[in-house]
């Protein structure tokens, strides 16, 4: 059991029989009352961002989780696989564990969160930004440059981004996997 005072991003918790993360918090002490502690917290099973309010003081059950770091296989009708490089030990996670799968490339090491009592993967991370190569785009137009204009773009993986014109096939673009969106070409 942990106090308010103990809250911080990233911390995971049990709440309503469910397994949460705290997105964000805030300790706040009006001028008149109780202080509080007004919490984001996130499902891990669901995905679901709720909006929460604890009393100063009111105690929370935090749940011990470790994180790995594996290597992305394959996927298939299972799931998709991933490969512990210490013990060489394999996981299948569920695709809604991944925020954005396709993504996903071979050979690629992510960070997974398990629930360390019961040996259960939470959910998956991927590095904040990736390099791909581009395996289909239409040419840009000439002249068209003036103003933010995007196309879209189909990477190795077979994930589709909107990339500037100016990106051709065969150009490695570098993508921020938060929001699955174009950041630069890479050298």
């Amino acid at each position: 059991m942990i106090g308010t005072s103990d809250i911080r991003n990233g911390l995971c918790i049990e709440h309503n029989n469910d397994i949460y993360t705290v997105v964000e918090f805030l300790h706040v002490k009006p001028g008149k009352g109780n202080a509080f502690v007004r919490t984001k917290i996130k499902s891990l099973t669901t995905g679901k961002v709720l909006d929460n309010t604890w009393p100063a003081g009111h105690k929370l059950k935090d749940v011990r989780v470790e994180r790995r770091k594996q290597q992305y296989l394959y996927n298939d009708e299972m799931g998709y696989h991933f490969m512990d490089n210490d013990s060489y030990e394999q996981v299948s996670i569920n695709e809604k564990l991944i925020d954005n799968p396709l993504l996903l490339k071979e050979g690629m090491n992510v960070d997974i969160l398990f629930h360390a009592e019961k040996e259960i993967p939470l959910t998956l991370d991927l590095p904040q930004y990736i390099v791909l190569e581009v395996t289909y785009t239409e040419p840009g137009l000439k002249g068209d440059t003036a103003t933010n204009a995007t196309k879209p773009a189909t990477v190795e993986t077979g994930a589709e981004i909107k990339v500037p014109l100016f990106i051709n096939e065969g150009d490695k673009i570098k993508i921020d996997t938060r929001t699955a969106s174009y950041v630069e070409r890479a050298k």
